[in-house]
């Protein structure tokens, strides 16, 4: 977390390759002066680097200008009526609410620069050399994982890569492990339903015919030109191995020629935890996470606009989860088409100066690995 402060350090975030993709400013912005918003900056700070409440007699010693307490507390009164802080409890500081950390992200925030020392660890981690694309992906999850101390989730690109091998591998009675693997090394298993006192030599069988024709193409070719070939001579097969080889090929329905998601650092999350009710939000993050749903409107919500996307608390359009922040920025292939989209999830306390331009480097470097 930054310290207080970091923020009015830091710089503005303005190269047009890296601007963070803004939606619509709140209208209270244009109400506060320049003693609000310093007093405003303030909090936020503490709030990101403490998660504690600010009070007055804080600001006062922090602040550049000699305000009083009481004139300070009136300030915060003013900034609690619009919406953008709030008191725990009777007596305290202030925290800003999640309409306020919006305002101060898309508004006010100062975006600092990525060292070079956490240049270099992100490239050194998705440095493609020897790794297939999804073993380079998931090293860009950890990558953004371990810098941010938040979970990482990329959005891996459609599979529409030449295939190499398929095979059958008996699992029990009525089931079977299909594993496909293609040119460049990806691996993809599945378990299908099969004819129960199916013999081994269909598995076998059935392996022999799709490899005969599936090597060199993509997935979709392969199916449309085994679909054709079955259906004008079936004679070559047996009708349970032809069975097999039609669930084998159904099976990657969904799943080649769709994306992926990949979650890196789930257990970063539990670090701000505090009550059952933070449990509680996490199980249900953790299970939108799972749904294939939550993948497409990811994507979407990469696609909206160009640059970084944030999503703080509630209003998340993805989530609607209380509590939570995403951070995440699309990348392209070389043929500059987004395909996928890598970020963040973490408490709304995340260091977002620090934060967004971790994730829209990622981004770049990704793009730029996968020529």
């Amino acid at each position: 977390m930054s310290e207080p402060g970091e923020h009015l350090r830091s710089e503005r975030f303005e190269a047009p390759s890296q601007r963070v993709s803004q939606t619509a400013v709140p209208s209270p912005i244009a109400e506060l002066n320049e003693r609000s918003r310093e007093i405003f900056r303030l909090i936020v700070d503490g709030f990101v680097a403490t998660g504690e409440p600010v009070g007055s007699r804080t600001l006062s010693r922090r602040l550049e200008r000699n305000l009083s307490p009481a004139t300070i507390r009136n300030v915060m009164a003013d900034l609690e009526e619009l919406g953008l802080l709030y008191a725990p409890h009777t007596s305290a500081g202030r925290l800003p609410t999640e309409a306020g950390l919006r305002l101060f992200v898309h508004g006010l925030l100062e975006i600092g620069h990525l060292g070079e020392e956490e240049r270099h660890s992100i490239e050194s981690l998705c440095a493609a050399h020897g790794k297939s694309l999804g073993q380079m992906l998931e090293k860009a999850g950890e990558a953004v994982s371990g810098l941010s101390h938040c979970a990482g989730i990329v959005l891996a690109p459609k599979q529409e890569r030449p295939l190499k091998h398929v095979e059958f591998i008996h699992l029990g009675p009525g089931r079977a492990l299909v594993v496909l693997v293609t040119e460049d090394g990806l691996v993809e298993n599945r378990v299908i339903e099969v004819p129960l006192g199916l013999p081994p030599s269909s598995l076998v069988s059935a392996a022999n015919y799709l490899n005969a024709r599936l090597v060199g193409r993509t997935l979709e070719e392969a199916k449309a030109g085994v679909a054709a070939e079955i259906d004008t001579e079936r004679a070559q097969l047996d009708e349970l191995t032809t069975r097999l080889v039609e669930t084998g090929l159904a099976s990657w329905a969904g799943g080649e020629g769709e994306s992926a998601l990949i979650l890196r650092g789930q257990a970063n999350l539990l670090d701000d935890v505090t009550a059952l009710a933070d449990l509680e939000r996490l199980r249900r993050l953790f299970e939108m996470l799972e749904a294939r749903e939550t993948i497409v409107r990811l994507l979407e919500a990469s696609r909206q606009g160009e640059g970084v996307q944030i999503y703080i608390g509630a209003e998340n359009p993805l989530f609607g989860v209380s509590g939570c922040s995403m951070v995440i920025a699309p990348y392209r292939n070389s043929r500059a088409q987004i395909v996928g989209a890598i970020g963040v999830i973490g408490p709304t306390r995340i260091n977002y100066a620090r934060i967004i331009p971790m994730v829209d480097y990622t981004a770049k470097v990704i793009g730029r690995l996968m020529g």
